[in-house]
């Protein structure tokens, strides 16, 4: 998952693709910003 803001890429999660076809946009704590921010799935 990569940080909305500065694009870092964060977190690595799992799926499953057949109950959640679409992109996963979870707040997650950011390191880079120091801050809590939206992350997005990426492929």
């Amino acid at each position: 998952m990569a940080c909305t803001e500065c694009k870092n890429r964060n977190y690595r999660t799992n799926k499953n693709k057949k109950n959640n076809p679409d992109r996963l946009e979870l707040k997650k704590y950011c390191p880079f910003c120091k801050k809590e921010t939206l992350h997005k799935e990426t492929k």
